[in-house]
C-alpha cells in the first residue's frame, strides 16, 4: 500500500480529512448526537442508548476524545464525556468555510457533466 504523502497538502487540508475520517463511523455520529441531546453523559448511559459493548464505545470515545470533539472528566469509578464547545466551534467554522468554497454554476450557463 502507498504512502498517504499527507506532508503534499496544507494543514487545513489535512486537518478536515483527519475530522471527517473520525467521523466516517456512524457510531461516532450517534455518540455524538446523545451527547448533544443530553449535554453530559456518562460511558455506561451511552452502552444502553447506542447498543454497542462498553469496549467498543470506549474506542469510538476514544477517538472522538483524540481529535478533540469531545472532553472527557473522571469522577470515581466513572468517565463523564461531553462537547467541547471551544473545538466544536472551531471545527464549525473549518466545515463551514470548506464547504462556502462551493460556487454553483447554472447548467444552463456551463456545460455540465
Amino acid at each position: 500500500m502507498g504512502l498517504t504523502k499527507t506532508e503534499i497538502f496544507t494543514a487545513e487540508q489535512n486537518e478536515v480529512a483527519s475530522i471527517a475520517k473520525v467521523l466516517g463511523h456512524p457510531a461516532r455520529i450517534a455518540i455524538l448526537q446523545h451527547l448533544l441531546k443530553v449535554n453530559t453523559c456518562i460511558c455506561g448511559d451511552l452502552v444502553d442508548e447506542i447498543g454497542l459493548a462498553q469496549p467498543t464505545i470506549s474506542q469510538h470515545l476514544r477517538e472522538l476524545k483524540n481529535i478533540g470533539l469531545i472532553r472527557g472528566n473522571i469522577e470515581g469509578t466513572s468517565v463523564c464525556y461531553c462537547i467541547d464547545h471551544d473545538n466544536w466551534q472551531a471545527f464549525k467554522t473549518l466545515f463551514g468555510n470548506f464547504f462556502d468554497t462551493y460556487k454553483p454554476v447554472s447548467c444552463e450557463e456551463e456545460d455540465c457533466c
